[in-house]
This record gives C-alpha cells, structure tokens and sequence, in this order.
C-alpha cells in the first residue's frame, strides 16, 4: 500500500473514501492504528468492515441537525429505516438525540459557538504525511472553530493508560489530540491559529451542555505523541513493516492464529 506523492484533490464527496484515505492520515485514522494497526490497514485494503455503530449514527444524526436543514432532510431520507421504527415512530437514541439537539439550538451561547462555515476540508503536512481535516465548524472572521460533541455526563472520569491518569472524555476519546491537529492544518492554510472550543451535550435527560476551550500547554503533550507514534502508522501503511496487531479488537480476534500455549498469569495482560 505504497504512499502516492502525487496530488490528490479532496472534496466532500470523496473525503471519505478509501483512495483518499491511502493518501491522507487523518485523525480517526490515527486514532484507529492507536488501537489497532492491524485492523486500520485492513480496513484501508477493504479485507475489514466494521459493522455500523448506533452511537456514530446518532452522532451524524446531531451534527446533520446543527449542520444546516438540508443536510438533515438529506440524512434523515438516506437513514430513514434506521431512524424509523415500525410503528412509524423514531427509536429511543433518536428521541433522545432530538432532546440533545434542541438542547443545543435553545441555547444562544452555544449557537454563538456553532456560528461559522460548515464542513470545510483542509489538507497539510505534518511529520511527514500528509493529512486531511473536515472541521464541522470555523469562524474565519472571529478566529475560532468549533466541534460538536456528545457525551454520557460531562464529569464522567475514564482511566487512560495514554496519560496514565483519569481524565474527562475530551482526553479520554483524543479530543484534545484532534483540536491539536486541526489547529496546526488550519494555520497552514490561513497563516493563522485559530482559537478550537467543543460544545458538549450530554445524553442525559435533561441533557446538560457546555462549551469547552483549551490551555494551549494542552497541545505540547499531543504534537510529542503524535511525532512519536506516526512513524510507525506510516510503516504500516507504506508496507514496509507488518502493523501490529492488538490481539484483543474484533478484527484480530476473527484472524487469531494459535502457535502455542501462555501460562495463565498473562490472560490478565
């Protein structure tokens, strides 16, 4: 899967395919061999699909609705079977993403941060690759752009093994790490940085909601991580090296083969 140097125009109807994705690092994809390489680059040889999540449905579900009325009509219409039940009524998690929703539009403060041109694609080199970025959200006259986010309680603690800490789910789910690398592209393009916030909602009932901004110190961990663990993605993808496998995703779970017994001290591992 050899990197091609020539010139590959993006454009929203391309930016997700698998040519564009050969091309381009991208921050899923980033985040994706920081779980598995293995799976990353079957998915990238078509060899791998992951079945579809209810939770990212849901997920384009907000920000079609927040995006424009147009690009919710055109989700709504192309998902209708999964949105629709049988008796003609909408599924709980979209019942509850409709809460979310206008939770989010009856709040100015939050409609003041979603304020800007929509979906904008932008490509960039850093560390070596090139990458590409769709920003739901940038204000070019006020600096700043903006993403939106769902979550289970905004003061939820995980564990991250990354940090070595507990930590929010803006750290826990690379957020912090996706704000980094927006932020660099964006100035490559506009000579700029642009301030990044997240608006949150949450999927309680009633939903809470906030809008978040970064310390700038923030990104000094993420631009070490992202130098110190690309080399080995671009291996991967160049085929110059076999990707690492987890052992534990459903991917290296479906092509596991056994060479030998462990002793049961290292099931825990």
């Amino acid at each position: 899967m050899q990197h091609q140097q020539t010139t590959f125009q993006l454009d929203s109807q391309n930016y997700h395919s698998t040519e564009a994705n050969i091309h381009y690092m991208s921050v899923s994809q980033f985040k994706s061999a920081m779980e598995c390489e293995a799976r990353m680059i079957a998915e990238l040889k078509g060899e791998f699909t992951r079945p579809p999540s209810t939770a990212l449905m849901v997920g384009s579900y907000l920000h079609a609705a927040l995006e424009s009325e147009q690009a919710f009509s055109d989700f709504f219409e192309k998902n209708r079977d999964s949105i629709i039940n049988s008796r003609g009524g909408i599924y709980k998690d979209y019942e509850k993403a409709n809460d979310m929703i206008e939770t989010v539009k009856s709040d100015k403060f939050c409609m003041f941060a979603l304020e800007g041109e929509k979906e904008v694609i932008f490509t960039g080199e850093l560390f070596g690759a090139h990458w590409k970025i769709k920003v739901d959200n940038i204000n070019h006259q006020r600096g700043f752009f903006s993403d939106l986010k769902s979550t289970q309680e905004l003061g939820k603690r995980y564990w991250s093994d990354k940090y070595s800490t507990w930590v929010s789910f803006v750290q826990a789910y690379d957020y912090v790490l996706q704000m980094y690398i927006y932020r660099e592209i964006i100035y490559q393009n506009t000579g700029r940085y642009y301030e990044p916030y997240i608006v949150a909602v949450t999927k309680e009932s009633p939903p809470d909601k906030a809008v978040l901004h970064f310390d700038h110190s923030r990104f000094d961990f993420e631009r070490e991580y992202v130098q110190q663990m690309l080399p080995s993605i671009i291996e991967a993808k160049q085929g110059r090296k076999a990707p690492h496998r987890c052992n534990k995703c459903e991917y290296c779970r479906a092509t596991k083969v056994l060479k030998g017994t462990f002793e049961i001290e290292y099931l825990l591992d």
